[in-house]
């Protein structure tokens, strides 16, 4: 290797601080200030003292307008995830949303029709929704029929729910919270001919004008993700979504501090700094 590019390899993998590999730093510093904010909010929320509130969410608001109108009409409600994986956050975030509509529908003594495409999500939310009955002291009413797994196969999956959609007519259905993709729209054509009310929310950027278009009412993006912390008021959950916000704040501070120095100053210490 040339001496000037050995000397310039030296340099780059010198230790910053001698502690953190170049380019760590900065990175290392970022999530140190996020995981503090977090742990203060979730604090201060168990303590009972006064946390920055979660915005007014309409679409969760609706849910239990949509499972009262289901329960006026005698008509059951219809709850997908679309094609849900395990490992995707937005099916993370469904759960406590299903078991809150579960729980909403044994209250209510209202028919909750759950449709699956994946056997391991089938497994969970039937417990989802088992508890939810339990808690709700109706355990009696929950029927394990109604949580259906029809197949994994993407639109095999979208004529069984079309299908159920018909036969049953359901005066409530909700799509939460993904993720969505072609069968998205198809099942909210299905649900307007059945003539339900509708509820949707996904972090599929490319579903969300059908979401929008079609639903009554729509979550976007990471509205999804405040939801569990919306509906349950757990100070752990609440806590989180907080501390993630005021990070946030921080992080649109930091790029326009950022910019005005790489705009009016010679050096930029920031980037410097979050580069280093």
């Amino acid at each position: 290797m040339p001496f000037g590019l050995s000397l310039l390899a030296q340099e780059e993998s010198k230790a910053v601080w001698g502690i953190f590999t170049a380019g760590q730093a900065g990175a290392f510093v970022a999530v140190a200030i996020f995981a503090i904010l977090v742990y203060v909010m979730i604090t201060r929320a168990r303590a009972g003292q006064s946390i920055r509130e979660i915005h007014k969410i309409p679409g969760l608001d609706a849910i239990s307008e949509a499972v009262g109108r289901a329960t006026e009409m005698g008509r059951p409600v219809h709850y997908t995830m679309g094609l849900p994986s395990i490992t995707d956050p937005q099916t993370i975030a469904a759960f406590p949303v299903l078991g809150y509509v579960a729980k909403l529908c044994a209250q209510y003594e209202t028919r909750l029709i759950n449709t699956v495409p994946d056997v391991v999500i089938y497994a969970i939310n039937e417990e989802i929704i088992r508890q939810a009955y339990l808690e709700a002291g109706r355990p009696d009413a929950f029927n394990p029929d109604d949580v259906r797994f029809i197949t994994d196969w993407q639109f095999a999956y979208v004529a069984g729910v079309l299908e159920i959609l018909a036969a049953e007519k359901p005066a409530a259905q909700i799509l939460f919270a993904g993720p969505f993709y072609a069968e998205a729209m198809i099942f909210i054509e299905a649900g307007a001919l059945a003539g339900a009310i509708q509820v949707g929310g996904t972090a599929s950027t490319a579903q969300l004008p059908f979401f929008v278009a079609g639903c009554d009412y729509a979550l976007i993006g990471e509205e999804i993700y405040a939801a569990s912390a919306y509906l349950s008021k757990e100070p752990i959950i609440t806590g989180t979504v907080v501390g993630e916000d005021y990070f946030k704040f921080l992080i649109f501070a930091a790029i326009i501090v950022g910019t005005l120095i790489a705009t009016f100053a010679t050096s930029n210490p920031l980037a410097t700094f979050m580069t280093s």
